[in-house]
């Protein structure tokens, strides 16, 4: 029996050998099916333009509501947007903390292709912390917010630079929105008591009726070993741009800063504008996966400054987003 089985076998053998090379034949024959990924051929980040943007706004000192350090950063900011935007809006309001206290607000609107239909909106926060209420001293002392309020700033005022240099297609728009009076609010006023001036543009944005195709948020995107993983508020509003942005990341070269890890839902400049506007938005945030300390440990302390802000991490950011404007009808088709 043992030698009926060989010859059965290596029957069989010839049998898929020759069926095998009929097979490659054909595979020659055939046309190739391999799908090769569009080039993006998006501009390339400056690190070193987006940090000199953020030590600007930190030379001027904590921006704190009523502070001469809103004043002057606010012009500045102004000035850079009119350099690289077709238009630019100022709202310059008052609005009403959680302590009751009427504060000072200055909200921007940089512009770019205005008669676009298609629109994306980008913001950030550019305040500063007015308590450092996570340090062990000096509590009571506003924070120099190099990451939480600088980082975000200083990444979008280089992207607008370089779509101002290269172009942008004319069927898309850019709105860039900097909002003032984020992080004056306290846990104990109610979660509402941040994002003051976020929570007003949405109710009185720069343009009646303003609508985005879908909205991105940086928050604290310039630190040393950041992770952006997939926040939990995003997720529900706008998995689908989430995912995108994500897989830009990883086209880009930057995967390894965009974890496909979930994180929990954080209080942030995005949530008014998904409720309160209805533009779907993601929120890219540093943030740990270590439940007792979501937040890198420079948070709201003395030691946000110039010194925790890591160049290579700007470029992830700012990389990743020119990848995923550029790419828009090459690869994402959003």
């Amino acid at each position: 029996m043992r030698y009926l089985k060989l010859t059965v076998f290596f029957c069989f053998a010839l049998f898929v050998a020759a069926c095998g090379e009929d097979a490659a034949e054909k595979k020659e024959d055939a046309p190739a099916t391999a799908t090769v990924e569009p080039t993006v051929n998006a501009p390339q980040f400056d690190a070193d333009s987006a940090y000199d943007h953020i030590a600007k706004q930190v030379a001027f000192g904590p921006r704190t509501p009523g502070s001469q350090a809103q004043v002057q950063c606010a012009k500045w900011m102004q000035l850079k947007l009119a350099q690289y935007c077709d238009t630019v809006y100022r709202q310059e309001v008052k609005v009403t903390g959680g302590d009751s206290k009427s504060l000072p607000c200055i909200n921007l609107v940089g512009v770019i292709n205005p008669g676009a239909s298609k629109r994306i909106l980008l913001l950030t926060h550019w305040d500063s912390r007015p308590w450092a209420d996570q340090d062990v001293k000096d509590k009571d002392k506003p924070i120099l917010a190099a990451d939480d309020g600088g980082s975000g700033v200083g990444v979008l005022l280089e992207m607008a630079r370089q779509i101002k240099a290269h172009g942008l297609s004319d069927n898309i728009g850019i709105d860039i929105l900097m909002t003032d009076v984020e992080d004056y609010g306290q846990t104990a006023w109610g979660e509402k008591s941040y994002c003051l001036g976020t929570q007003y543009w949405a109710r009185h944005p720069h343009i009646p009726g303003y609508t985005a195709s879908f909205g991105i948020l940086l928050d604290m995107v310039g630190a040393y070993g950041a992770q952006f993983p997939l926040e939990g508020i995003s997720t529900h509003y706008a998995s689908d741009i989430q995912q995108k942005v994500w897989q830009a990341a990883s086209q880009a070269g930057y995967g390894g800063y965009f974890p496909l890890t979930t994180a929990m839902e954080i209080t942030d400049d995005h949530v008014p504008i998904n409720e309160i506007t209805g533009i779907k938005t993601i929120d890219i945030i540093n943030l740990s996966q270590d439940q007792e300390k979501v937040f890198p440990a420079h948070w709201h302390t003395h030691a946000d400054a110039m010194p925790v802000i890591d160049k290579a991490t700007l470029k992830a950011v700012g990389q990743t987003l020119l990848h995923f404007i550029y790419g828009l009808h090459e690869v994402n088709n959003v």
